[in-house]
């Protein structure tokens, strides 16, 4: 329980100390220093959740091990729903994100939850990249604290 709330107030803490006060706009250059620190983050993390796995056969296993594994050590639940279109593009669906439920559920603050999921997104690229998945992650909001992350899968 402690853990939780400490890792609350360090992401809190980051997003606080990454915006300039006052601002509630979404900028590219803060929102890619939230997202390379995320980055880094799931490349080391994902090393060590996977020192004793085998090698996943597939695609779609790593994102299994991405919505199971790494949601539940992270964040405390399962990804809710993935989808896949089979080319490429994959949709992890998060009905109650940790980071938005403290958020108020009205429409006004919608546009300004991108802050609040450039770290996620971050994450799970730098799993990803670790696991040999080159990708873009991109995250929505249509109803806090609900969103949606899109991976698509860069093919060489």
């Amino acid at each position: 329980m402690a853990d939780d709330i400490l890792f609350d107030l360090l992401h809190m803490e980051m997003i606080v100390s990454v915006f300039q006060p006052d601002s509630n706009d979404c900028k590219k250059s803060t929102m890619s220093k939230l997202e390379q620190i995320g980055f880094y983050t799931g490349y080391r993390l994902v090393e060590r959740l996977t020192k004793d796995w085998p090698r996943f056969k597939d695609e779609l296993d790593t994102m299994k091990f991405i919505c199971k594994e790494l949601w539940l050590w992270m964040y405390k639940k399962q990804i809710d729903n993935l989808r896949t279109n089979h080319q490429g593009v994959y949709v992890l669906q998060d009905n109650s994100f940790r980071f938005l439920t403290q958020l108020s559920q009205s429409k006004q603050y919608v546009e300004s939850t991108c802050k609040y999921l450039a770290f996620s997104c971050g994450v799970i690229r730098g799993a990803l990249s670790n696991l040999d998945i080159k990708c873009v992650v991109t995250a929505e909001v249509s109803s806090p604290p609900a969103c949606k992350f899109q991976v698509q899968v860069q093919r060489i």
